[in-house]
């Protein structure tokens, strides 16, 4: 991937697989949003391909990737919808322009909005939400599609602590007991390692994909960052400590 004479992302492969869910990291600047918008047919790569199911992304009638391929942005505006009606925007590739909901839609987004919380809020309109809340009904809208494919920039943008433990919850489940593929960027180490398998990014380049264990095992954050990265298990979880110079 480049833009004009800068390159930002160069000689990489994936291979993602479903039911399964995969965290970007790296540091800023590396490309992970760059990465996920390819991922999502947002923009062409310069060189290569990106693939469905064996076919080119670009192959695809936009309506059927819609279907199957579902994109949360790192941000959404306030606007004076409700909630209830920004959630149904998800199911646009199956309602059209014209939005005749059958009974099926309603019912996928009840399922979104019960699955997020957003359900309490569902007829208050967005610019009375608090940035958390936003960004609750946003990956609700993202559910609501009920794609196969979930691509997510920052998904935990806005939220405390135990929301964003909400949403890691959310998108283990949807791997899990729905199969999908979900692939998400996430700033916040500890939430990135409860994903099932890690792309480490360093500058420009792919450092390792594999299991949380062989990232750790080969210290590829560490690697990525450029500096000492120190991970400690907890339980069942794992948790940054940052080392602070004496």
């Amino acid at each position: 991937m480049r833009f004009g004479p800068r390159t930002v992302l160069e000689n990489l492969s994936l291979d993602i697989t479903g039911a399964c869910w995969t965290s970007i990291v790296g540091p800023n600047g590396c490309g992970k949003s760059t990465l996920l918008r390819t991922l999502a047919g947002l923009i062409d790569p310069w060189g290569g391909t990106v693939a469905l199911e064996g076919r080119p992304l670009s192959a695809w009638p936009r309506r059927e990737r819609a279907k199957r391929v579902a994109w949360l942005p790192q941000s959404t505006m306030a606007s004076d919808l409700t909630v209830r009606d920004c959630v149904a925007l998800g199911r646009f590739p199956y309602t059209g322009w014209l939005g005749n909901s059958r009974l099926a839609d309603e019912e996928a987004i009840t399922r979104a909005l019960k699955a997020t919380g957003a359900d309490e809020w569902w007829n208050r309109r967005l610019s009375t939400l608090s940035g958390g809340e936003r960004q609750r009904v946003s990956l609700a809208r993202l559910l609501a599609v009920e794609a196969s494919i979930l691509l997510l920039d920052e998904p935990t943008t806005h939220l405390d602590p135990p929301h964003q433990i909400d949403i890691a919850s959310i998108l283990r489940q949807q791997a899990h007991r729905c199969g999908g593929t979900i692939v998400s960027a996430i700033h916040d180490m500890t939430v990135a390692l409860m994903a099932d398998r890690v792309i480490v990014m360093g500058p420009h380049s792919l450092v390792g994909h594999g299991t949380v264990s062989e990232a750790l095992e080969g210290d590829w954050l560490s690697r990525a960052f450029g500096t000492e990265i120190s991970i400690v298990r907890s339980g069942t979880s794992y948790v940054w400590q940052p080392q602070l110079p004496r």
